[in-house]
């Protein structure tokens, strides 16, 4: 059977959300069909991960000024400016006599630079292209100028567009929603649920990157109001500010110190081990301010039985069924986050009932293997489609 060879290109190899997914759905992908190659843009971590999964891995240097363009700013004209622009032609022309020499036959982009940079280089090399798309393309998200680009490049650019929820394909535009797909990120099937935690005072934990829209401000102030009536709780605080964004830990270390909080809550910094990092928790927290694309850590939780607390908003609700799996609450309501924390804290047998059900809720719904398979029938789709891009 002859394999086709997918190229899934990224700007950076730091291990954010959706750099751990890509990881993911690369090692899952069957081999008797498709034959996954990874290009980034520096090399680092991820380019580390790949390699040790035996996934054939490039680094297509991209320069500085253009990786490192905030998500904010990112667009056509941000990329395409005076300054960074000899860098940009340069990447270009690189990744587009990449995609001849290694006769790629899909490209499958995975971050918003790749989407510009990739849509460019696949337009003219006539590769067919599948936007991954893990932001949701909303004023709320990016500056209405990006989202007026986005919206516009996606009827352009590419064939298909992969929504990692319905939340997220609802930002796309009504005329990227015909070549829209939706397909939840997968958790590895290897995620077992985790015995119930041992350590003297039930711990609430909220684990992902450090920066302002994740809401560890919200989870903080939520600590301090729950410590006034429930003294032995514990809180942590798991990851590490990528970015450019240390600054802001640095401003939640010193609201920890006003609210006298430090015997009490605990920066971990970054864990490499989720299910380790999860297991001495009692339940794990989801306080973004923003409404979130996906909510991948939120199913991770679930998928190793531990019961969640988590704003409600984007795909989180597509993931936790409120009261069943975990518990819901609004964006930005630190009263609420600690009342939703207490609630499983004082009562175990709750939390583990909730455990349970979300675990089994992700094993029917949200495995690795699921993603990979419908992934595949994307790829599938493009040998079927005579509709080129417009």
């Amino acid at each position: 059977m002859t394999t086709k060879t997918i190229l899934f290109l990224d700007h950076t190899a730091r291990m954010g959300g959706g750099e751990i997914a890509l990881l993911r759905l690369v090692t899952a992908l069957d081999r008797r069909r498709f034959t996954p190659v990874v290009a980034l843009g520096a090399d680092g971590p991820l380019r580390t991960s790949l390699a040790q999964a035996g996934i054939e891995t490039h680094i297509l240097a991209l320069g500085a000024e253009v990786r490192e363009t905030r998500k904010a700013t990112v667009g056509v004209r941000s990329l395409l400016r005076p300054g960074p622009l000899l860098s940009t032609l340069s990447y270009l022309w690189r990744l587009a006599r990449f995609l001849k020499t290694r006769r790629i036959d899909v490209l499958h982009t995975n971050s918003l630079k790749a989407d510009i940079l990739g849509g460019i280089a696949a337009r003219c090399t006539g590769v067919p292209l599948v936007w991954h798309v893990r932001d949701r393309i909303a004023p709320d998200y990016l500056p209405a100028r990006a989202v007026q680009g986005f919206r516009i490049l996606g009827r352009t650019l590419p064939r298909r567009i992969i929504a990692n929820s319905a939340a997220t394909a609802d930002t796309l535009g009504a005329a990227a929603q015909s070549r829209s797909r939706v397909i939840h990120d997968g958790i590895p099937s290897t995620c077992k649920p985790l015995p119930p935690p041992q350590p003297p005072e039930p711990i609430a934990g909220l684990l992902g990157r450090i920066t302002p829209w994740k809401g560890q401000h919200i989870f903080i102030r939520a600590a301090h109001l729950l410590h006034r009536r429930f003294p032995e709780a514990r809180f942590r605080i798991i990851g590490c500010a990528l970015f450019g964004e240390e600054a802001y830990e640095r401003e939640l270390r010193k609201l920890v110190r006003l609210l006298r909080l430090q015997d009490v809550l605990t920066f971990t910094g970054f864990q490499e081990d989720i299910p380790a990092a999860l297991a001495p928790l009692a339940c794990a927290v989801h306080a973004s301010t923003l409404a979130e694309p996906f909510g991948q850590i939120v199913a991770e939780a679930m998928a190793c039985g531990k019961p969640v607390v988590a704003t409600n908003g984007g795909g989180v609700p597509e993931i936790v069924v409120h009261g069943r799996t975990g518990l819901l609450v609004p964006m930005g309501d630190a009263e609420a986050l600690a009342a939703a924390m207490e609630t499983l804290l004082r009562n175990p047998q709750l939390a583990r009932r909730m455990g349970r059900a979300g675990q089994a809720r992700i094993a029917r719904h949200f495995t690795i293997e699921q993603t990979a398979r419908k992934v595949e029938a994307v790829y599938a789709e493009l040998g079927n489609d005579t509709d080129a891009a417009d």
